[in-house]
């Protein structure tokens, strides 16, 4: 594919502020109530799916390696955490203050809420915690934090970096593993390997796990404070709808990781060992309105090829070089909270992989395990 150096000014960058539609659309939900709660779902997976079919793929690659400013780029993920901030705490202000909506509606208003600090707010956190700047780090923390999942920072980038495409990566859906199965697994998973990471980081300085340096004090602390003011603004009813908000944003984020390397493997080298990451060990997409939308998270498998790119600079990747979603994640998630029709439509392409990028391995079995590694 042709590269071509990225254009730094704002109307460049502009298609990528298309979350901060969310902020009105979430504002009109609450106040009118009723049908109008359907906008933001509808607006997050159906508009944007309409959208990619509409617009096409883009396909097009900056050069990573051209000197440009990402000012107007960056400008979204950093003003986001005290968007989020006013979004959340003003919803739940309102919604225990209100006499607009009833319980039923409250619930379904702080359910779209999540969707939000889900598609949004962890995605940007996931761009901000991969960052060498420790303020853009700690506001990555503050995204994610607020949805209770501190520990995601950790888990990603100490864990499933390293161990994606293996049975040691909680995080990689194995092949035939149904949503509903995963979920609970990586949410007991994900915090258990991202607490021994740091604990086996801090051993290797002679240090326990207890001390001060230990991320997860930080992520418990900004935990606290967040459910505090949501019990300053709401009492015990703003704490349990930030409660609500918070388990949605955690689903939303765990659907797309569930899409992004579901039955994806990489190969095993014996001894304990793993060919590296390649860009074939995650699924590719290239739809255009949803890689706005979502910062290129689509752009998966550059992402884990070079994790420290900038998503404005990630490429993407034709058929030969990596595997291809058919759709964006608005609708690969929704179809895989339908386990049957997932398993019926993604399994043939998951197979069609193994015979293209391995064709020398016949028996898959072991793969498919998530405890032990395969033999040899």
């Amino acid at each position: 594919m042709n590269r071509h150096p990225l254009r730094s000014n704002f109307t460049s960058a502009l298609p990528f502020w298309i979350s901060l539609a969310f902020v009105p659309i979430v504002a009109l939900a609450g106040w009118y109530g009723g049908l109008f709660l359907a906008l933001p779902p509808v607006f997050g997976w159906y508009v944007t799916t309409l959208l990619d079919f509409t617009t096409g793929r883009n396909e097009e690659n900056p050069d990573p390696d051209a000197p440009t400013n990402l000012f107007w780029y960056r400008l979204i993920t950093l003003i986001w955490l005290p968007v989020q901030i006013v979004l959340v705490y003003g919803a739940i202000y309102y919604a225990t203050h209100t006499d607009r909506l009833d319980s039923t509606e409250t619930v379904i208003f702080m359910m779209v809420l999540g969707v939000a600090t889900g598609s949004i707010g962890i995605v940007y956190g996931h761009e901000l915690m991969h960052q060498s700047p420790k303020w853009e780090r700690f506001l990555g923390d503050g995204l994610t934090t607020m949805a209770l999942y501190g520990h995601f920072r950790s888990e990603h980038l100490l864990v499933h970096h390293r161990h994606v495409g293996t049975p040691r990566d909680p995080v990689s859906a194995r092949y035939n593993e149904g949503f509903h199965r995963f979920f609970p697994r990586v949410l007991i998973g994900s915090l258990l390997s991202s607490f021994r990471a740091e604990r086996d980081m801090l051993a290797r300085k002679a240090l326990p796990w207890w001390h001060r340096t230990n991320p997860f004090w930080r992520y418990v602390t900004l935990e606290f404070i967040w459910l505090f003011l949501a019990w300053l603004v709401g009492g015990w009813i703003g704490v349990g709808l930030f409660l609500l908000q918070a388990f949605i944003a955690v689903w939303q984020l765990e659907l797309t990781n569930y899409v992004e390397h579901y039955g994806l493997t990489r190969r095993h080298l014996g001894n304990g060992k793993y060919e590296h990451v390649q860009p074939h060990h995650s699924w590719n997409s290239s739809h255009r309105v949803t890689n706005y939308f979502l910062i290129n998270l689509q752009r998966h498998s550059d992402h884990h090829y070079k994790p420290a790119r900038r998503f404005p600079l990630l490429q993407t990747y034709s058929e030969d070089e990596a595997p291809q979603l058919p759709f964006g994640y608005p609708l690969m998630t929704m179809l895989a909270m339908t386990p049957p029709l997932w398993r019926r439509y993604m399994n043939p392409k998951v197979r069609a992989w193994r015979r293209k990028y391995y064709p020398d391995i016949t028996d898959w079995h072991p793969y498919n395990k998530a405890l032990n590694p395969p033999p040899g």
